[in-house]
């Protein structure tokens, strides 16, 4: 099943998969998005210097299952940095920048969502057993997924 949030053209950025669905619904519309109709999705909690160039466009931030995050490049963390973020997070989580989330779109439609940064949020996050992160979508191509894995991408379905 895919959700289909009402959107300006109704462009593929404005559908999210299924595996939101659930915790969408505790969302918060932006101040761009409040009044539309759509799924609703947080404001964006990153102060404009703390944007990703990636995602400095995107206003929407996602409240992502951690269940359904793919990490194909292992951690190099620094255990100092996670323990502060978590106390950050506990304190005052607003401070703390969403993660980027690759969103593709599978051959036979499956939902596949791939984090590469953010790891020391993420372990911040999975310490605290947190059920989800606040993220950026962003849509993208298995020809995307191929910059960062090579030949090891997948065959997506």
């Amino acid at each position: 099943m895919t959700v289909a949030m009402a959107g300006p053209g109704g462009s593929k950025g404005a559908r999210l998969g299924a595996a939101l669905l659930g915790v969408e619904r505790g969302a918060r519309p932006g101040p761009q998005e409040e009044g539309r109709g759509q799924l609703r999705a947080a404001a964006a909690m990153a102060e404009p210097g703390d944007r990703s160039i990636h995602t400095q466009h995107i206003s929407a931030v996602h409240n992502v299952p951690m269940r359904v995050l793919i990490r194909p490049i292992p951690a190099e963390l620094e255990p100092d940095k996670v323990r502060s973020l978590m106390e950050t997070l506990q304190e005052d989580p607003e401070r703390v920048p969403p993660i980027d989330v690759l969103w593709i779109k599978g051959s036979q439609g499956g939902d596949y969502f791939y984090s590469f940064g953010g790891c020391h949020r993420f372990a911040a996050h999975q310490a605290l057993n947190r059920e989800t992160i606040p993220a950026k979508i962003i849509p993208s191509t298995l020809s995307d997924l191929r910059t960062y894995l090579g030949s090891s991408t997948p065959l997506l379905r």
